[in-house]
């Protein structure tokens, strides 16, 4: 499912170089629920945008459902992307001027992907926002808000869901629910890689992914 080999990624500012990941080589398979930890600044985010398609290394190779990302166009990646994958991260990346409905569907319709009003009402129902689909993102509550960046990205039945910090900005029970949310995504047969500091998915996770300064210390 996801596979990377030799993956270096060095950031640099002047003339000074950061190794955010450092000789990284990992197997997810389809169907888990994995967790990426570690101190603030050890290389999580970059790691998983990477794996994302999101953010190119410096070198070795990611590849995800058997594509060399890194290996086709820009275009052909973001193709590949909002074929396979959604994103959802810890800030909302709401449009506060376009209501519940059009928040759901301009991400994937900005990239040539056509929305039925169907799908997003089914998607909105399953989340619990189908009653909010015309509200603007200032009437939502904080937990309302990472649902509607939810059901963006699990619109289009991706194969897999990549999470960054998705509940560092909720409450308990709002990030409780996420979470099921997301756990329901990989009974279903998804696949969620999701960077976290804290505990609370603790008990949804196949595997916990431990970093420190660019380089996995453990699983």
């Amino acid at each position: 499912m996801i596979e990377l080999k030799g993956v270096v990624k060095v950031f640099k500012s002047g003339e000074a170089q950061v190794t955010a990941l450092n000789d990284i080589d990992l197997h997810i398979e389809k169907g888990e629920f994995v967790l990426i930890k570690g101190h603030s600044g050890c290389g999580k985010s970059t790691l998983l945008f990477t794996m994302g398609g999101m953010l190119k290394p410096s070198a070795g190779a990611v590849r995800v459902s058997l594509q060399e990302l890194y290996l086709i166009s820009e275009k052909e990646r973001l193709n590949f992307r909002s074929r396979v994958s959604g994103f959802v991260f810890q800030s909302y990346y709401l449009i506060p001027y376009l209501s519940v409905e059009e928040n759901i569907r301009v991400g994937n319709e900005l990239k040539g992907v056509s929305i039925t009003n169907e799908e997003v009402h089914d998607i909105a129902k399953q989340l619990g926002i189908g009653h909010r689909l015309k509200h603007k993102p200032s009437e939502l509550s904080v937990g309302e808000k990472q649902r509607v960046s939810l059901a963006r990205a699990m619109i289009r039945k991706p194969q897999i869901i990549f999470a960054d910090e998705p509940t560092g900005n909720l409450d308990p029970e709002n990030a409780a629910e996420v979470l099921r949310y997301l756990n329901k995504f990989k009974e279903d047969g998804g696949t969620v890689v999701m960077v976290t500091h804290g505990n609370d998915a603790d008990k949804y996770a196949t595997r916990q992914i431990k970093m420190k300064q660019g380089q996995v210390l453990a699983e």
